[in-house]
């Protein structure tokens, strides 16, 4: 066999991007436990089927492994204490977060991005950890934008939008989607936009925020869906991939991504961008574009089997 180093092992490992949860579930004295893992993945969707993964060495080892289910807690952009408290020896973890028991008995969070709470479909024993694999019995889903753990590092959509904001001539639109329509306005031309502005002094993140209230969408901020260089309006344009709860806006409508539709969209950059979401929603699977108004490279965001 062959030997590795551990921790160059580990470090080319977290290369990897991925999200954060908590798993949580009772003991045999009913008391909750739970733990920060990002080994979680989606498994199969009927039957609907998560998996996680637990050191052998781990203090809940024991009660996961006997447990009836558990629950997988994906944490949000701003719970990166409650990460960070659940990875720590803390006497009260559950103290440091809102929860309730799930429909399936595991305790779930408020504020997350999504929980799932699952009975227990089997256990695989695999080198010094044990996969969970629990089926889905009911699950909650939000539009706050999940929190992104890479090489050691919190990945946040404020963080990488902030770093932008000394940008000059910088244009901010927002991708706002709902079950696969997108908020469209009219350009003041007879045509469809996405709803944009130039970022000021007042940052990123604050007119992220303007753009979707001034609309009135029920969206919250999403991540970076695509960043390029715009030489035809002279302007670096960064565009945000939010989710709406639901699919009205008092300016705007959300709209079908047609043929037709996308003829009709004013800025041929905007048009690209928003073919390749239309592609992108029916796989599945959307990725981050870099490059200028013409050309560049799209780097995945997901990853699937």
């Amino acid at each position: 066999m062959t030997e590795f180093d551990p921790r160059e092992l580990r470090d080319a490992f977290g290369a990897f991007m991925t999200g954060v949860t908590v798993v949580t579930t009772h003991d045999v004295d009913k008391k909750p436990i739970g733990f920060t893992a990002n080994s979680f993945s989606s498994v199969s969707l009927d039957p609907p089927l998560v998996s996680i993964c637990i050191a052998n060495s781990s203090s809940n080892y024991d009660a996961l492994a006997t447990a009836s289910g558990f629950a997988v807690n994906v944490l949000s952009e701003t719970q990166k204490d409650v990460s960070n408290t659940f990875a720590r020896p803390v006497d009260d973890r559950f103290a440091a977060v809102t929860w309730q028991n799930g429909p399936n008995g595991a305790p779930v969070f408020e504020d997350c991005s999504a929980w799932f709470d699952c009975s227990m479909f089997k256990t695989v024993e695999a080198g010094d950890h044990l996969i969970l694999i629990g089926k889905v019995e009911a699950f909650e889903n939000s539009t706050r934008p999940g929190l992104g753990y890479v090489r050691g590092a919190y990945v946040t959509p404020a963080l990488e939008a902030e770093a932008l904001s000394n940008t000059s001539n910088l244009l901010l639109s927002v991708l706002i989607e709902y079950r696969g329509k997108v908020l469209l306005v009219d350009d003041g031309r007879g045509q469809l936009s996405l709803p944009e502005m130039h970022v000021g002094k007042e940052g990123v993140s604050a007119v992220l925020q303007g753009l979707i209230t001034s609309n009135g969408a029920e969206a919250e901020a999403g991540f970076i869906y695509s960043v390029y260089e715009d030489e035809a309006r002279a302007t670096q344009h960064i565009s945000f991939l939010c989710q709406a709860s639901r699919g009205t806006a008092t300016i705007g409508a959300f709209v079908e991504l047609s043929s037709t539709t996308l003829a009709d969209i004013a800025d041929p950059a905007v048009r690209i961008m928003l073919e390749r979401f239309a592609s992108e929603s029916r796989m599945g699977n959307f990725g981050v574009y870099f490059g200028n108004h013409v050309s560049g490279n799209v780097r995945a965001m997901t990853s699937g089997s």
